[in-house]
């Protein structure tokens, strides 16, 4: 189970999250067809495990005891960059407390440090990146065994946001310079590093090709032979195992320039009025009277 892709539940729907976990199922609507409903089961005896993605678990934390019959780990995201692009993150150190934590709580296998997307312009240049990304992995070292890096995505959504950031794209031979340097640091701190959905092939600096939701890991953790496919609904060179995700696009307050999940600020802003952690979706309410929404079970 993946929660989530689409929005950063740990940080902003916990409470939700734990009243859907205290009622064993949530409701999910296809992105693609609204009235299109899933009815999915949170019975520890069916999920494998969860996958959570955050910037900022810090409300989850004090609840993680609720979880102790599911397997469950994160994918951290904690990136370098000022709020001109990430707009409403707490500060660095703030966060970096917040990651120590969670890895005191749940072992550094458990908790997965993102350094993505990078984006390259005349502020945030190679030199920044190599800068802080040491800094943190100083910071982090012995708290995460891996490190995950990616390199900016140009999505029609995220071309606007950006317009004015003047980045710089698909330039191989700084992706090559930069990463080279990452890798180094990331060695010298004790971490391993791959790449997430990255058609380039960095293997001469010891960078692996990343699988987010991991079927390695996932058997780690559980202790059980995992046999799930790659998820065919994820880009090609994504190396992600097959999951449900329970979140929804639109859904983010964070507000970061870079977003693909986010189209328009006016329409999260309107989902987050709509959320209610009662309901059974994450955004709005359900009532078969007046939805007219077609439920399958999974």
């Amino acid at each position: 189970m993946s929660a989530s892709r689409r929005t950063d539940i740990p940080a902003f729907y916990s409470d939700w999250f734990f009243n859907r976990v205290k009622e064993g199922f949530v409701f999910v609507r296809n992105p693609m067809n609204n009235n299109q409903i899933r009815k999915v089961s949170l019975s520890p005896d069916l999920v494998d495990c969860i996958v959570f993605w955050s910037k900022n678990p810090k409300a989850m934390i004090p609840f993680l005891g609720k979880l102790k019959e599911y397997n469950y780990y994160f994918q951290f995201t904690l990136n370098s960059y000022e709020q001109d692009i990430e707009t409403n993150l707490p500060d660095k150190a703030e966060i970096i407390d917040t990651f120590r934590k969670l890895s005191d709580i749940l072992g550094a296998h458990r908790v997965v440090w993102r350094y993505d997307p990078i984006l390259i312009n005349k502020k945030y240049t190679v030199q920044y990146h190599v800068e802080k990304f040491n800094k943190i992995a100083n910071a982090l070292k012995g708290y995460s065994e891996k490190v995950t890096i990616s390199f900016i995505d140009f999505y029609s959504k995220t071309e606007r946001s950006m317009s004015e950031l003047e980045v710089e794209k698909n330039n191989f031979e700084i992706q090559c310079s930069i990463a080279e340097q990452l890798a180094g640091i990331a060695y010298e701190n004790s971490f391993i590093i791959d790449t997430c959905a990255e058609d380039i092939d960095l293997s001469k600096y010891g960078i692996t090709h990343a699988k987010c939701i991991d079927d390695n890991l996932i058997k780690r953790i559980t202790g059980c032979p995992i046999d799930i496919k790659k998820d065919k609904t994820q880009r090609a060179q994504c190396g992600c195992i097959a999951s449900v995700d329970i979140g929804a696009y639109n859904t983010c307050p964070h507000g970061c320039l870079y977003c693909y999940a986010n189209y328009s600020r006016s329409v999260v802003a309107k989902n987050t009025r709509n959320h209610n952690k009662n309901s059974p979706l994450l955004i709005g309410e359900y009532s078969e009277d007046t939805n007219g929404a077609q439920i399958e079970l999974f």
